[in-house]
C-alpha cells in the first residue's frame, strides 16, 4: 500500500496525498476504532471521520466532538474532506476522487476501489458529534474520464469475508507469479461483464503487473 502510494501512510485520512488523489484507510473488523459501513452491495461507503491525535495533557479524543478545524484555523482532515464534499454538492467542483484501502488482517491492507466523495454531514454518535462521509464507487466510464492514471484498478467493493477467504486460499501471493508485493483483489470475470464481487470463486490475488496485463488483454 505504501509502495503503491509512494508515501508512508500514518493516518487514516489523507486529502490529496502528494498532490494526487485522496486516500482513506477503512476497517469493517470487529473492534475497529471508527464505524465504517458499506451499502447498496458495495457501491456506497459511509466513512466515519477521524479524531485529532492525542496530545500530552489534552482530553481523550474519543470524549470530544470531532473538529473541522484546529484552534489556529488550519483545517483538519475532516475539514478538508467536508469542504470538498460541500463544493461538489453546491456545484462548485467535480467530486473528489478517493482511493480506499481496507484493513483485512493485522498489517494487511487491500485496495478496495476508487470512489467519489459525494456528501458529508455531522451526527451524534456515542454522545459526541462525528463526521460522516458518503462515497460512491466510480463506474468504469466515469473512472476513465476522471483520472489521468488509467492503470489504477477499478472494482466494486469486495466484502471483507470474501477477501479473507481469497487471501487464505491464494496464500497471500499472486496466483500468476507468487509475488507478495503490491497485490490486488482481481475479478476473474470482470464486474462490468457480470462477474460477482460476492463469491470467492470469482476473486483472485494478482500483483500489479499481472493485473495490468489482464486488463490489457480484456481491453
Amino acid at each position: 500500500m505504501c509502495e503503491e502510494e509512494r508515501a508512508s501512510l500514518q493516518r487514516g485520512m489523507n486529502y490529496r496525498l502528494g498532490g494526487r488523489v485522496s486516500v482513506i484507510l477503512m476497517s469493517l473488523r470487529r473492534g475497529a476504532p471508527y464505524v465504517d459501513r458499506i451499502e447498496e452491495n458495495g457501491k456506497i461507503l459511509i466513512y466515519e471521520g477521524h479524531d485529532v491525535p492525542r496530545t500530552k495533557g489534552g482530553p481523550d479524543p474519543k470524549a470530544v466532538d470531532q473538529q473541522r478545524a484546529m484552534p489556529n484555523g488550519t483545517l483538519t482532515q475532516n475539514g478538508l474532506f467536508y469542504d470538498a464534499a460541500m463544493r461538489f454538492k453546491n456545484g462548485e467542483s467535480a467530486a473528489e476522487l478517493v482511493k480506499v484501502y481496507e484493513k483485512i488482517r493485522p498489517g494487511i491492507w487491500a485496495f478496495g476501489g476508487l470512489f467519489k466523495l459525494c456528501d458529508a454531514w455531522q451526527e451524534v454518535s456515542g454522545g459526541r458529534e462525528v463526521f460522516k462521509f458518503k462515497l460512491a464507487v466510480t463506474t468504469e466510464t466515469s473512472f476513465a474520464k476522471a483520472t489521468s492514471d488509467p492503470d489504477l484498478p477499478q472494482n466494486r467493493l469486495i466484502p471483507t469475508n470474501v477477501k479473507l477467504e481469497v487471501w487464505k486460499r491464494d496464500g497471500g501471493k499472486c496466483v500468476k507469479c507468487g509475488s507478495h508485493d503490491n497485490l490486488h483483489f482481481d475479478h476473474v470475470i470482470p464486474y462490468s461483464l457480470g462477474g460477482s464481487s460476492l463469491v470467492a470463486q470469482n476473486i483472485q490475488l494478482l500483483c500489479a503487473r499481472h493485473n495490468l496485463n489482464k486488463r490489457d488483454r480484456i481491453g
